[in-house]
């Protein structure tokens, strides 16, 4: 394989990783500048900026005839999001369970996967099922908002604003992360197709691998930094939200732009380790002998992700 294919995906990953960071701290600049209440901030603008390498990786995928890119990316990430992200995160320093992480983030996330589930025994995605996606993405956004003014639920916003920079500053951030998103995931995807042929391996595959795990690398990078620093505050809730995003606004805005087609593999392998990393989760969550998920449990999650590696490049 062509070297500079390899410098390529490696370069688009790396604009993915940076574009993401900035155009999240720049729409948090934009946010508080014009006055936007702080929780309106942290679950549209950062959630959508946090899913926005996701997002623009399937949309490429999608429109450059690439439909199981767009799919295995979201799928991927979400099995890597609670196998590797949360299992390499509690091996390091176990995790706190929050009750609502428990009674709300995890009854949501296995809901809209299970929607999801729903919609591929035809194996696509349609602008139908894609606005129903669309529209439980408003309702859970406002659902969230609603949550987030009740004093049991209030947290304040952690996110990095670029300091004392003016709203012009801001908005020129803001359009050049959108660049350098669109660039990268344009990269990314055209060197992990040209990688899958040169292999021999499927495009569902890499997707699934490579580019889900490359997407996941902010969630990885903060959870292990936090976990280094024995930081308490952890939440389980943050990787929960991040997955039922990648699933109703990714997929959603994805399929509403264009139809997906998958292969069968999809829903007769992938979606059943999605399911079942989220029922194994919750197996941790319950027990949570002195509200934490422990190293051992972290260690089985781990092992679960290298088996389901494993398993998808031999079959």
């Amino acid at each position: 394989m062509d070297k500079t294919a390899i410098f390529l995906l490696i370069l688009g990953l790396i604009l993915l990783l940076v574009s993401g960071k900035y155009l999240v701290e720049s729409s948090v600049t934009l946010a508080r500048h014009f006055r936007i209440p702080t929780s309106i901030i942290g679950l549209t603008i950062v959630a959508f900026g946090t899913s926005a390498p996701e997002l623009l990786v399937s949309i490429q995928a999608a429109v450059q005839g690439h439909p199981d890119m767009a799919v295995g990316n979201v799928i991927g990430s979400n099995i890597s999001n609670i196998l590797l992200v949360l299992g390499l995160t509690t091996i390091i320093f176990p995790l706190l369970v929050q009750r609502e992480s428990i009674v709300r983030d995890w009854p949501i996330m296995m809901g809209v996967s299970l929607v999801l589930l729903l919609f591929l025994p035809d194996n696509q995605i349609t602008r139908p099922e894609a606005l129903i996606m669309l529209l439980l993405m408003g309702g859970y956004i406002l659902f969230s908002v609603r949550q987030s003014r009740l004093p049991r639920y209030a947290d304040p916003l952690e996110v990095t604003v670029i300091r004392r920079a003016k709203w012009w500053v801001a908005a020129i951030i803001f359009l050049v992360a959108c660049a350098g998103l669109a660039f990268g995931a344009s990269l990314l995807v055209d060197n992990a197709a040209a990688m899958a042929g040169h292999f021999g391996i499927s495009e569902r595959v890499i997707s699934i691998t490579m580019v889900a795990l490359g997407t996941s690398l902010p969630e990885l990078s903060t959870s292990l930094i936090a976990a280094f620093k024995k930081e308490t505050d952890i939440s389980i809730g943050n990787i929960l939200g991040s997955n039922i995003m990648n699933i109703i606004s990714v997929l959603g805005i994805t399929a509403f732009i264009k139809p997906i087609t998958t292969v069968p593999e999809v829903l007769h392998i992938d979606m059943p380790w999605m399911l079942g990393s989220a029922v194994l989760l919750f197996l941790f969550m319950i027990p949570a002998r002195q509200g934490r998920i422990n190293r051992i449990e972290g260690s089985i999650m781990v092992l679960c992700y290298a088996a389901y590696i494993y398993f998808i490049f031999i079959t």
